[in-house]
């Protein structure tokens, strides 16, 4: 039986394919080695957690202590009365500007002007006395033993005439330094008796901007060291530290400390809240995303970053917060800090860098 010419042409295809297929089995049917290795290192990279990286350089920043403060005066004094007394005069305005040595209460003179001149006429009479009797020891009518208690009467006399000036000038509360005269005590009548006050001294120039900062920030504060204070309504305040307390609060565990700031104009009141940032010297800083810092196990925050292909954590202190990042201390050179996928990675753990979308 004669086959169709089609029924060949497909036994002939079906021939040739099975003699490809052998012939590819027994020469290159199976991949190299060298082949299979790219493609299981392929899928094993592919298998690595992705992240991405940021380059930050290190730079050299002045570093601040940043606290809440409020501003408060240099000094505030009680003017007491030195002597008793009903207040004749009250010539200082409540809240207005006094200088050094002004009359804050005046007590009603009574007899204390009587007792001056009573006590300068005994001078004059003591100085009559002591002029007699050097003239007639002189002239051999007084021995010198009389002439020196004559001197002791004179001087006793000078004693009683300062004493009878000092209680007489006591009548005047004077103002001890320049400042306000904040509040008053006493209105005219009132009746003062030695300690009792007049009124209330306060100094504004210098002004204090005084804050507490933690027992971790306490030992890179220095005297002297330059400081700002923003104030709630936006100005600005420039002085130096005067004053860091050695001492913690024992029931907040924080040091004390005092800015001084120059306030000619004494615009700036007492009480005020501020923003205080303090020099605590120039160091190295990196200046990293917020959204980078996390937390270890250990609850401390910082960054993670990568040495070679593999991941790090460094605990880092913030320094300042700033539209562009937080600029923060702990990180040493140059960093790949890790922007994302930060929180799903372990250290020492390795791991694959995607590029940025």
């Amino acid at each position: 039986m004669r086959l169709k010419p089609q029924y060949m042409f497909v036994i002939a295809l079906v021939g040739a394919l099975a003699i490809y297929f052998l012939v590819r089995s027994v020469f290159g049917g199976h991949p190299s080695t060298a082949e299979a290795k790219p493609t299981a290192a392929a899928k094993a990279a592919n298998e690595l957690p992705s992240v991405q990286v940021v380059a930050v350089p290190e730079a050299v920043r002045e570093s601040q202590v940043v606290l809440r403060g409020r501003t408060e005066s240099a000094r505030t004094v009680v003017v007491r009365s030195e002597t008793a007394g009903v207040v004749a005069q009250a010539p200082a305005r409540e809240g207005s500007f006094v200088r050094a040595g002004t009359v804050l209460c005046r007590l009603s003179v009574d007899a204390r002007q009587a007792t001056l001149d009573q006590a300068r006429a005994q001078l004059r009479s003591r100085q009559l006395q002591r002029q007699a009797a050097q003239e007639l020891a002189q002239k051999g009518y007084r021995s010198q033993t009389q002439v020196l208690e004559a001197q002791a009467a004179l001087d006793l006399a000078q004693a009683g005439v300062r004493q009878a000036e000092i209680a007489l000038n006591q009548v005047n509360i004077r103002a001890p330094f320049s400042g306000v005269f904040d509040k008053r005590d006493a209105e005219i009548g009132t009746y003062l008796a030695p300690g009792q006050p007049c009124g209330t001294m306060i100094e504004l120039n210098p002004l204090l901007v005084v804050g507490d900062v933690p027992e971790t920030e306490a030992a890179r504060l220095r005297v002297g060291s330059p400081a700002t204070a923003r104030l709630v309504d936006g100005r600005m305040l420039s002085g130096q530290v005067r004053y860091v307390a050695q001492d913690a609060d024992p029931q907040t565990r924080t040091y004390h400390i005092e800015v001084a700031v120059q306030n000619p104009s004494m615009q700036v009141r007492s009480g005020l809240s501020a923003e205080v940032r303090v020099g605590a010297g120039a160091g190295p800083a990196h200046l990293v995303p917020i959204s980078a810092l996390v937390l270890d196990t250990a609850g401390r925050q910082g960054v993670r970053y990568l040495v070679g292909d593999r991941v790090a954590f460094a605990p880092v202190t913030i320094q300042e917060e700033t539209p562009q990042g937080v600029w923060v201390s702990g990180l040493a050179g140059p960093v790949r800090v890790i922007t994302v996928g930060q929180s799903y990675v372990a250290d020492g753990q390795k791991v694959r860098v995607a590029s940025a979308r």
